[in-house]
């Protein structure tokens, strides 16, 4: 049996996951970290993309939009992230029509740089949940346990 982490997830609205896993797989501005029982102290920046949580030999995935995770000395993984759902809270049609929207406010703004920074990031996240949604849609789980 491998060792546990504590790992949580907090967004500025709720905790999104909190509990004791095996490993956790996370995006950042260096690329794709798992981090394991022992792991050396870290903090970095988490960016859009999907978050892959190891439990009990069941893979439980997160969309996330953004924010920063920390990483201690005694196995505790603390992520604040900007957004962050799980793969079943993401309704397929609802994220489609937010990616189109925010496709076409980018095609509008090209002319604000900062305007078009921050349309490209809502884009981003909106292509990363449905790539996440779309992956794990099929399975059924109650996140309200």
């Amino acid at each position: 049996m491998l060792p546990k982490i504590k790992f949580q997830i907090t967004t500025p609205e709720r905790i999104v996951f909190q509990d004791e896993v095996e490993a956790v797989s996370l995006p950042t501005e260096n690329g794709e970290i798992t981090v394991l029982a022992h792991h050396i102290p870290l903090v970095t920046n988490l960016v859009a993309g999907e978050i892959i949580i190891k439990k009990s030999g069941e893979k439980i995935s997160l969309a996330v939009s953004g924010g920063l995770v920390r990483v201690n000395a005694t196995s505790e993984v603390l992520v604040l992230a900007d957004t962050a759902e799980h793969a079943l809270e993401i309704d397929l049609q609802r994220a489609e029509e937010a990616r189109l929207r925010a496709q076409e406010m980018l095609d509008e703004k090209k002319e604000d740089a900062e305007d078009y920074a921050l349309l490209s990031a809502k884009l981003q996240k909106e292509l990363v949940r449905l790539k996440v949604a779309k992956k794990h849609h099929s399975k059924k789980i109650n996140f309200n346990d």
